[in-house]
Protein backbone atom coordinates (compact mmCIF):
# COMPACT_ATOMS: atom_id res chain seq x y z
CA UNK A 1 0.00 0.00 0.00
CA UNK A 2 1.30 3.48 -0.88
CA UNK A 3 0.78 6.76 0.92
CA UNK A 4 -2.58 8.36 0.18
CA UNK A 5 -4.86 11.11 1.43
CA UNK A 6 -5.49 9.25 4.71
CA UNK A 7 -1.87 9.95 5.67
CA UNK A 8 -1.98 13.65 4.77
CA UNK A 9 -0.42 15.53 7.72
CA UNK A 10 -2.68 18.50 6.99
CA UNK A 11 -5.80 16.46 7.75
CA UNK A 12 -7.63 17.36 10.94
CA UNK A 13 -10.68 15.78 12.53
CA UNK A 14 -13.91 17.38 13.71
CA UNK A 15 -13.32 15.30 16.83
CA UNK A 16 -11.30 17.93 18.69
CA UNK A 17 -9.34 15.55 20.93
CA UNK A 18 -7.90 13.90 17.80
CA UNK A 19 -6.05 17.13 16.99
CA UNK A 20 -4.28 17.51 20.33
CA UNK A 21 -0.49 17.39 20.43
CA UNK A 22 1.00 13.93 20.99
CA UNK A 23 -2.40 12.22 20.90
CA UNK A 24 -2.09 8.52 20.06
CA UNK A 25 -5.16 8.38 17.83
CA UNK A 26 -5.29 11.24 15.32
CA UNK A 27 -7.30 10.88 12.13
CA UNK A 28 -4.14 9.53 10.44
CA UNK A 29 -4.22 6.46 12.71
CA UNK A 30 -7.76 5.01 13.10
CA UNK A 31 -6.86 1.75 14.88
CA UNK A 32 -9.44 -1.00 15.29
CA UNK A 33 -10.64 -2.63 18.48
CA UNK A 34 -13.50 -4.35 20.28
CA UNK A 35 -15.42 -2.44 22.96
CA UNK A 36 -18.63 -2.61 24.94
CA UNK A 37 -20.89 -0.24 26.93
CA UNK A 38 -22.98 -2.51 29.15
CA UNK A 39 -23.91 -4.42 26.02
CA UNK A 40 -22.31 -7.01 23.79
CA UNK A 41 -18.80 -6.36 22.45
CA UNK A 42 -18.59 -4.80 19.00
CA UNK A 43 -15.99 -3.34 16.60
CA UNK A 44 -14.91 0.25 17.03
CA UNK A 45 -12.28 2.68 15.83
CA UNK A 46 -10.29 5.01 18.09
CA UNK A 47 -10.35 8.70 17.21
CA UNK A 48 -8.76 11.06 19.72
CA UNK A 49 -10.24 10.24 23.11
CA UNK A 50 -13.39 8.70 21.68
CA UNK A 51 -14.55 5.48 20.06
CA UNK A 52 -16.65 5.30 16.90
CA UNK A 53 -19.15 2.43 16.99
CA UNK A 54 -18.63 0.65 13.64
CA UNK A 55 -21.72 -1.51 13.97
CA UNK A 56 -23.85 1.59 14.44
CA UNK A 57 -22.08 3.32 11.55
CA UNK A 58 -22.89 0.31 9.36
CA UNK A 59 -26.52 0.19 10.46
CA UNK A 60 -26.88 3.92 9.91
CA UNK A 61 -25.80 3.62 6.28
CA UNK A 62 -22.52 5.48 6.76
CA UNK A 63 -20.57 2.60 5.22
CA UNK A 64 -22.87 1.88 2.29
CA UNK A 65 -21.12 1.14 -0.98
CA UNK A 66 -18.15 -0.63 0.56
CA UNK A 67 -17.31 -4.29 -0.06
CA UNK A 68 -20.45 -6.30 0.87
CA UNK A 69 -18.47 -8.67 3.08
CA UNK A 70 -17.57 -5.78 5.39
CA UNK A 71 -21.17 -5.62 6.65
CA UNK A 72 -21.23 -8.96 8.50
CA UNK A 73 -17.65 -8.47 9.69
CA UNK A 74 -18.56 -5.18 11.39
CA UNK A 75 -21.39 -6.89 13.26
CA UNK A 76 -19.13 -9.49 14.87
CA UNK A 77 -17.92 -9.68 18.47
CA UNK A 78 -14.27 -9.95 17.36
CA UNK A 79 -12.17 -8.68 14.45
CA UNK A 80 -11.35 -12.11 12.98
CA UNK A 81 -13.84 -11.83 10.13
CA UNK A 82 -12.62 -8.34 9.24
CA UNK A 83 -8.99 -9.47 9.30
CA UNK A 84 -9.86 -12.45 7.09
CA UNK A 85 -11.08 -10.11 4.33
CA UNK A 86 -7.49 -9.00 3.83
CA UNK A 87 -5.79 -5.68 3.43
CA UNK A 88 -7.74 -4.39 0.39
CA UNK A 89 -11.03 -4.48 2.32
CA UNK A 90 -9.42 -2.94 5.40
CA UNK A 91 -7.90 -0.26 3.18
CA UNK A 92 -11.33 0.54 1.76
CA UNK A 93 -12.84 0.79 5.25
CA UNK A 94 -10.01 3.05 6.42
CA UNK A 95 -10.54 5.44 3.51
CA UNK A 96 -14.26 5.81 4.27
CA UNK A 97 -13.64 6.29 8.00
CA UNK A 98 -10.99 8.91 7.29
CA UNK A 99 -13.47 10.86 5.18
CA UNK A 100 -16.23 10.54 7.77
CA UNK A 101 -14.01 11.72 10.61
CA UNK A 102 -12.07 14.40 8.76
CA UNK A 103 -12.92 18.08 9.09
CA UNK A 104 -13.95 19.55 5.75
CA UNK A 105 -15.37 16.32 4.30
CA UNK A 106 -17.59 16.49 1.22
CA UNK A 107 -21.13 17.77 1.79
CA UNK A 108 -22.73 14.35 1.33
CA UNK A 109 -20.56 12.86 4.04
CA UNK A 110 -20.90 15.89 6.32
CA UNK A 111 -24.64 15.41 6.29
CA UNK A 112 -24.19 11.81 7.37
CA UNK A 113 -21.81 12.29 10.25
CA UNK A 114 -24.11 13.94 12.81
CA UNK A 115 -25.82 10.67 13.79
CA UNK A 116 -22.46 8.89 14.18
CA UNK A 117 -22.13 7.37 17.63
CA UNK A 118 -18.97 8.53 19.37
CA UNK A 119 -18.39 7.30 22.91
CA UNK A 120 -15.77 8.61 25.36
CA UNK A 121 -13.00 6.05 25.89
CA UNK A 122 -13.49 6.48 29.61
CA UNK A 123 -17.03 5.09 29.24
CA UNK A 124 -16.19 1.84 27.45
CA UNK A 125 -14.71 -1.52 28.34
CA UNK A 126 -12.08 -2.79 25.93
CA UNK A 127 -11.83 -6.48 24.99
CA UNK A 128 -9.24 -8.56 23.17
CA UNK A 129 -9.35 -7.45 19.52
CA UNK A 130 -9.63 -10.98 18.14
CA UNK A 131 -10.35 -14.53 19.20
CA UNK A 132 -6.76 -15.74 19.04
CA UNK A 133 -6.63 -19.30 17.76
CA UNK A 134 -2.87 -19.65 17.84
CA UNK A 135 -0.01 -17.61 19.26
CA UNK A 136 3.69 -17.88 18.37
CA UNK A 137 6.47 -15.86 19.97
CA UNK A 138 9.82 -15.20 18.33
CA UNK A 139 13.31 -14.15 19.42
CA UNK A 140 13.92 -11.49 16.78
CA UNK A 141 16.15 -9.04 18.70
CA UNK A 142 19.81 -9.93 18.36
CA UNK A 143 20.63 -7.48 21.17
CA UNK A 144 18.34 -9.43 23.50
CA UNK A 145 19.76 -12.75 22.32
CA UNK A 146 23.32 -11.51 22.89
CA UNK A 147 22.51 -10.20 26.38
CA UNK A 148 20.82 -13.39 27.52
CA UNK A 149 23.49 -15.53 25.87
CA UNK A 150 26.21 -13.54 27.65
CA UNK A 151 24.72 -14.54 31.00
CA UNK A 152 24.68 -18.22 30.12
CA UNK A 153 27.56 -18.64 27.64
CA UNK A 154 29.92 -15.63 27.98
CA UNK A 155 32.40 -16.92 25.41
CA UNK A 156 29.79 -17.90 22.82
CA UNK A 157 26.62 -15.90 23.62
CA UNK A 158 24.89 -16.39 20.27
CA UNK A 159 24.02 -19.91 19.17
CA UNK A 160 25.14 -20.87 15.63
CA UNK A 161 21.62 -21.00 14.19
CA UNK A 162 20.54 -17.50 15.25
CA UNK A 163 21.72 -15.63 12.15
CA UNK A 164 20.26 -18.27 9.83
CA UNK A 165 16.73 -18.89 11.11
CA UNK A 166 14.06 -16.89 12.98
CA UNK A 167 13.82 -18.66 16.33
CA UNK A 168 10.36 -19.02 17.87
CA UNK A 169 8.08 -21.19 19.95
CA UNK A 170 4.35 -21.82 20.14
CA UNK A 171 2.76 -19.95 23.04
CA UNK A 172 -0.60 -20.35 24.70
CA UNK A 173 -3.51 -18.54 23.04
CA UNK A 174 -6.00 -19.18 25.88
CA UNK A 175 -4.05 -17.02 28.35
CA UNK A 176 -3.76 -13.92 26.14
CA UNK A 177 -5.46 -11.08 28.03
CA UNK A 178 -6.28 -7.50 27.14
CA UNK A 179 -4.50 -4.54 28.75
CA UNK A 180 -5.66 -3.84 32.30
CA UNK A 181 -6.26 -7.49 33.21
CA UNK A 182 -4.45 -8.41 36.46
CA UNK A 183 -1.85 -11.17 36.14
CA UNK A 184 -1.48 -13.65 38.99
CA UNK A 185 1.98 -14.79 40.05
CA UNK A 186 2.24 -18.39 38.83
CA UNK A 187 3.28 -21.56 40.61
CA UNK A 188 5.85 -23.92 39.13
CA UNK A 189 8.98 -25.98 39.62
CA UNK A 190 12.20 -24.11 40.40
CA UNK A 191 15.65 -25.29 41.44
CA UNK A 192 18.50 -23.49 43.16
CA UNK A 193 21.07 -25.55 41.26
CA UNK A 194 21.12 -26.58 37.58
CA UNK A 195 21.14 -30.24 38.58
CA UNK A 196 18.22 -29.85 41.03
CA UNK A 197 16.37 -31.07 42.95
CA UNK A 198 13.39 -28.77 42.32
CA UNK A 199 10.69 -27.50 44.59
CA UNK A 200 7.19 -26.31 43.77
CA UNK A 201 5.87 -22.87 44.63
CA UNK A 202 5.27 -19.32 43.38
CA UNK A 203 7.89 -17.90 41.07
CA UNK A 204 10.38 -15.58 42.75
CA UNK A 205 11.60 -14.14 39.44
CA UNK A 206 8.53 -12.66 37.79
CA UNK A 207 9.44 -10.61 34.72
CA UNK A 208 7.89 -8.70 31.83
CA UNK A 209 8.98 -8.70 28.19
CA UNK A 210 8.60 -5.66 25.93
CA UNK A 211 7.33 -6.89 22.55
CA UNK A 212 5.38 -5.98 19.44
CA UNK A 213 2.70 -8.34 18.15
CA UNK A 214 1.18 -8.75 14.69
CA UNK A 215 -2.30 -10.10 13.99
CA UNK A 216 -2.68 -12.37 10.99
CA UNK A 217 -5.15 -11.16 8.37
CA UNK A 218 -5.88 -13.35 5.37
CA UNK A 219 -4.45 -16.79 6.13
CA UNK A 220 -3.07 -19.65 4.06
CA UNK A 221 -4.24 -23.21 3.47
CA UNK A 222 -2.50 -26.03 5.26
CA UNK A 223 0.33 -27.42 3.17
CA UNK A 224 0.99 -24.07 1.45
CA UNK A 225 3.55 -21.40 2.17
CA UNK A 226 3.58 -17.58 2.00
CA UNK A 227 6.33 -16.02 -0.15
CA UNK A 228 8.18 -13.20 1.57
CA UNK A 229 7.09 -10.73 -1.09
CA UNK A 230 3.45 -11.45 -0.20
CA UNK A 231 3.86 -11.71 3.56
CA UNK A 232 2.60 -8.26 4.51
CA UNK A 233 -0.66 -8.87 2.65
CA UNK A 234 -1.30 -11.44 5.39
CA UNK A 235 -0.70 -9.01 8.29
CA UNK A 236 -3.67 -7.02 9.60
CA UNK A 237 -1.96 -4.76 12.12
CA UNK A 238 0.24 -4.42 15.20
CA UNK A 239 -0.28 -4.27 18.96
CA UNK A 240 1.92 -3.94 22.03
CA UNK A 241 2.69 -7.18 23.87
CA UNK A 242 3.92 -8.04 27.35
CA UNK A 243 4.89 -11.71 27.38
CA UNK A 244 5.11 -12.25 31.14
CA UNK A 245 7.82 -14.68 32.21
CA UNK A 246 8.78 -16.65 35.31
CA UNK A 247 12.55 -16.73 34.96
CA UNK A 248 13.34 -19.24 37.70
CA UNK A 249 10.80 -21.67 36.26
CA UNK A 250 12.17 -21.02 32.78
CA UNK A 251 15.75 -21.81 33.83
CA UNK A 252 14.73 -25.21 35.20
CA UNK A 253 12.32 -26.34 32.47
CA UNK A 254 13.41 -24.83 29.14
CA UNK A 255 15.84 -27.58 28.13
CA UNK A 256 15.47 -29.57 25.95
CA UNK A 257 12.13 -28.45 24.48
CA UNK A 258 11.98 -24.73 25.26
CA UNK A 259 9.56 -22.48 27.20
CA UNK A 260 6.46 -24.00 28.76
CA UNK A 261 4.86 -23.13 32.13
CA UNK A 262 7.24 -20.19 32.58
CA UNK A 263 5.51 -18.44 29.69
CA UNK A 264 2.01 -19.78 29.22
CA UNK A 265 0.30 -18.33 32.31
CA UNK A 266 -0.38 -14.86 30.78
CA UNK A 267 0.41 -12.62 27.82
CA UNK A 268 -0.98 -9.07 27.82
CA UNK A 269 -1.81 -7.16 24.63
CA UNK A 270 -2.93 -3.61 23.94
CA UNK A 271 -6.57 -3.28 22.79
CA UNK A 272 -6.14 -1.17 19.63
CA UNK A 273 -4.80 -2.74 16.42
CA UNK A 274 -2.78 -0.20 14.45
CA UNK A 275 -3.20 -1.23 10.82
CA UNK A 276 -0.33 -1.64 8.40
CA UNK A 277 -1.90 1.12 6.30
CA UNK A 278 -1.59 3.55 9.22
CA UNK A 279 2.07 2.53 9.66
CA UNK A 280 2.98 3.18 6.02
CA UNK A 281 4.66 6.59 6.68
CA UNK A 282 6.90 4.98 9.28
CA UNK A 283 8.44 2.24 7.16
CA UNK A 284 12.24 2.09 7.40
CA UNK A 285 15.16 0.05 6.17
CA UNK A 286 15.68 -2.88 8.57
CA UNK A 287 18.80 -3.12 10.69
CA UNK A 288 21.73 -3.97 8.39
CA UNK A 289 23.17 -7.41 8.86
CA UNK A 290 26.67 -7.39 10.32
CA UNK A 291 29.72 -7.85 8.16
CA UNK A 292 30.48 -11.55 8.02
CA UNK A 293 26.89 -12.60 8.69
CA UNK A 294 25.84 -15.60 6.59
CA UNK A 295 23.82 -15.07 3.43
CA UNK A 296 20.11 -15.47 3.93
CA UNK A 297 18.46 -18.49 2.41
CA UNK A 298 16.45 -17.42 -0.66
CA UNK A 299 13.02 -17.84 0.94
CA UNK A 300 13.98 -15.24 3.59
CA UNK A 301 15.29 -12.69 1.11
CA UNK A 302 13.19 -10.11 -0.72
CA UNK A 303 14.43 -6.77 -2.01
CA UNK A 304 11.38 -4.80 -0.89
CA UNK A 305 11.61 -6.29 2.61
CA UNK A 306 15.32 -5.45 2.74
CA UNK A 307 14.54 -1.88 1.69
CA UNK A 308 11.49 -1.06 3.82
CA UNK A 309 10.60 -4.05 5.97
CA UNK A 310 11.24 -2.26 9.27
CA UNK A 311 8.96 -0.05 11.37
CA UNK A 312 10.09 3.07 13.23
CA UNK A 313 8.36 2.34 16.54
CA UNK A 314 9.61 3.81 19.82
CA UNK A 315 8.75 1.62 22.80
CA UNK A 316 8.87 2.34 26.51
CA UNK A 317 8.38 0.36 29.73
CA UNK A 318 7.15 2.09 32.90
CA UNK A 319 6.59 0.74 36.40
CA UNK A 320 4.29 1.85 39.20
CA UNK A 321 4.76 0.05 42.50
CA UNK A 322 2.31 -0.24 45.38
CA UNK A 323 4.35 2.28 47.38
CA UNK A 324 4.29 4.71 44.46
CA UNK A 325 0.49 4.44 44.23
CA UNK A 326 0.10 4.98 47.99
CA UNK A 327 2.23 8.14 47.72
CA UNK A 328 0.29 9.38 44.71
CA UNK A 329 3.42 9.15 42.55
CA UNK A 330 3.27 8.62 38.82
CA UNK A 331 4.85 5.69 37.01
CA UNK A 332 8.61 5.70 36.41
CA UNK A 333 10.24 4.78 33.12
CA UNK A 334 12.51 1.74 33.14
CA UNK A 335 13.67 1.63 29.52
CA UNK A 336 13.14 2.85 25.97
CA UNK A 337 13.54 0.59 22.94
CA UNK A 338 13.63 1.00 19.17
CA UNK A 339 11.83 -1.56 17.02
CA UNK A 340 14.09 -0.66 14.09
CA UNK A 341 16.88 -2.66 15.73
CA UNK A 342 15.18 -6.04 15.26
CA UNK A 343 17.33 -8.57 13.43
CA UNK A 344 14.39 -10.23 11.67
CA UNK A 345 11.47 -8.37 10.08
CA UNK A 346 7.84 -9.20 10.79
CA UNK A 347 7.47 -10.38 7.19
CA UNK A 348 10.37 -12.80 7.64
CA UNK A 349 8.79 -14.14 10.84
CA UNK A 350 5.50 -14.78 9.07
CA UNK A 351 7.09 -16.35 5.98
CA UNK A 352 9.28 -18.63 8.07
CA UNK A 353 6.28 -19.65 10.20
CA UNK A 354 4.37 -20.79 7.10
CA UNK A 355 7.37 -22.15 5.19
CA UNK A 356 6.73 -25.75 6.27
CA UNK A 357 3.06 -25.61 5.27
CA UNK A 358 1.76 -24.42 8.63
CA UNK A 359 -1.62 -22.79 8.10
CA UNK A 360 -1.96 -19.34 9.66
CA UNK A 361 -5.50 -18.13 10.32
CA UNK A 362 -7.14 -14.74 10.68
CA UNK A 363 -6.75 -13.56 14.27
CA UNK A 364 -3.66 -15.63 15.01
CA UNK A 365 -0.97 -13.63 16.78
CA UNK A 366 2.78 -13.62 16.26
CA UNK A 367 5.08 -11.62 18.52
CA UNK A 368 8.58 -10.29 18.06
CA UNK A 369 10.16 -11.46 21.27
CA UNK A 370 11.81 -9.01 23.67
CA UNK A 371 12.79 -5.73 22.01
CA UNK A 372 16.18 -4.69 23.38
CA UNK A 373 19.03 -2.42 22.38
CA UNK A 374 22.78 -2.13 22.88
CA UNK A 375 22.81 -0.11 26.12
CA UNK A 376 21.27 -0.61 29.55
CA UNK A 377 18.57 2.01 29.00
CA UNK A 378 17.20 0.08 26.03
CA UNK A 379 16.93 -3.38 27.58
CA UNK A 380 13.44 -4.80 27.30
CA UNK A 381 13.07 -6.94 30.45
CA UNK A 382 14.29 -7.06 34.05
CA UNK A 383 16.37 -10.15 33.34
CA UNK A 384 18.59 -7.85 31.26
CA UNK A 385 18.14 -4.59 33.19
CA UNK A 386 19.10 -6.18 36.51
CA UNK A 387 21.43 -8.64 34.80
CA UNK A 388 19.89 -11.87 36.12
CA UNK A 389 19.42 -10.36 39.58
CA UNK A 390 23.03 -9.25 40.13
CA UNK A 391 22.56 -5.52 39.43
CA UNK A 392 19.34 -4.27 41.09
CA UNK A 393 17.40 -1.35 39.63
CA UNK A 394 16.96 1.51 42.09
CA UNK A 395 13.80 3.58 41.64
CA UNK A 396 13.50 7.27 42.48
CA UNK A 397 11.74 6.51 45.79
CA UNK A 398 14.58 4.20 46.87
CA UNK A 399 12.86 0.90 46.10
CA UNK A 400 14.97 -1.71 44.35
CA UNK A 401 13.97 -4.36 41.88
CA UNK A 402 15.73 -7.38 40.44
CA UNK A 403 12.38 -8.90 39.42
CA UNK A 404 8.78 -7.82 39.86
CA UNK A 405 7.14 -7.62 43.27
CA UNK A 406 3.47 -8.26 43.99
CA UNK A 407 1.25 -5.30 43.03
CA UNK A 408 3.85 -3.84 40.64
CA UNK A 409 2.09 -2.48 37.56
CA UNK A 410 3.97 -2.61 34.25
CA UNK A 411 2.95 -0.16 31.52
CA UNK A 412 4.15 -0.46 27.93
CA UNK A 413 3.73 2.43 25.49
CA UNK A 414 4.62 2.80 21.83
CA UNK A 415 4.41 5.39 19.08
CA UNK A 416 5.72 6.31 15.64
CA UNK A 417 7.21 9.63 14.57
CA UNK A 418 8.78 10.84 11.32
CA UNK A 419 9.66 14.22 9.91
CA UNK A 420 6.72 15.79 8.13
CA UNK A 421 4.27 13.20 9.45
CA UNK A 422 1.66 13.18 12.20
CA UNK A 423 2.68 11.13 15.22
CA UNK A 424 0.55 8.03 15.83
CA UNK A 425 0.50 5.82 18.90
CA UNK A 426 -0.54 2.38 20.11
CA UNK A 427 -2.08 3.38 23.42
CA UNK A 428 -0.96 1.34 26.40
CA UNK A 429 -0.50 -2.27 27.46
CA UNK A 430 -0.94 -2.43 31.25
CA UNK A 431 -0.86 -5.25 33.74
CA UNK A 432 -0.39 -5.53 37.51
CA UNK A 433 1.10 -8.53 39.29
CA UNK A 434 -1.30 -10.11 41.76
CA UNK A 435 -0.07 -12.33 44.60
CA UNK A 436 0.04 -16.08 43.99
CA UNK A 437 -3.13 -17.95 44.83
CA UNK A 438 -3.15 -19.18 48.41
Amino acid sequence: MLLDVTHDPARRSWVESANEAAVDFPVQNLPLGIFSRDDEPRPGVAIGKKVLDLRQARDGGHLDGLAPALGPALGARALNALFALGRPAMHELRARLSDLLCAGTPAALRAQRDPLLLVPMSAVTMHAPADVGDYSDFYASIDHAMNVGSMLRPEHPLLPNYRHVPIGYHGRASSIVVSGTPVRRPYGQTAAKPEGPPGFGPTQRMDYELEVGAFIGAGNAIGTSIPLGDAEQHLAGLVLVNDWSARDMQTWEYQPLGPFLAKNFATSISPWVVTLDALEPFRVTPRPRDEGDPLLLPYLLDQDDQTRGGFAITLEVWIRTARMREAGATAERLSQGDFRRMYWTLAQLLTHHASNGCNLRAGDLIASGTVSGPDKGSRGCLLELAWRGTDPITLTNGEQRTFLADLDEVIIRGWCEAEGRVRIGFGECRGAVMPAAS
